[in-house]
């Protein structure tokens, strides 16, 4: 994972929720905001695959952003928001394998052919016979 953390910018706000008078009066509340373009820790294929696999988290401006609000402290949001924006791009780098079409084998075939024969013999044998 590339701690790409000196890129990124901090926003803070007042935060909705619990918390009482503190809610009204401290900007607890953290949105990091990050230019994927401008980054220097990534090549331009990985910018682009970021881009691609997080496009619904970024804005017109190219900024991915993401606000975190679940603890009444200004510091442990940061700290989260970090986290989970480190994890985020982290996922987004993930490339899966393409899965390869495999047929069945003989053995498979003749077992799945045994088992519709039972099946088949045990319900031909509940029938009425005179």
């Amino acid at each position: 994972m590339k701690d790409f953390t000196k890129e990124l910018n901090f926003k803070t706000s007042r935060s909705s929720g619990a918390g009482g008078q503190n809610v009204n009066k401290v900007e607890t509340s953290v949105t990091v905001l990050w230019k994927v373009e401008d980054s220097e820790f990534f090549d331009e294929d990985q910018k682009v695959l970021i881009q691609n696999k997080l496009k619904n988290k970024i804005n017109a401006e190219g900024f991915l952003f993401l606000t975190v609000s679940e603890s009444r402290t200004q510091l442990a949001n940061k700290k989260k928001a970090i986290e989970k924006i480190l994890e985020i791009v982290d996922k987004s780098l993930f490339i899966h394998k393409k899965r390869v079409a495999t047929k069945p084998s003989k053995g498979q075939k003749q077992k799945r052919l045994d088992n519709k024969k039972k099946l088949s013999d045990k319900k031909e044998n509940r029938k009425f016979k005179f």
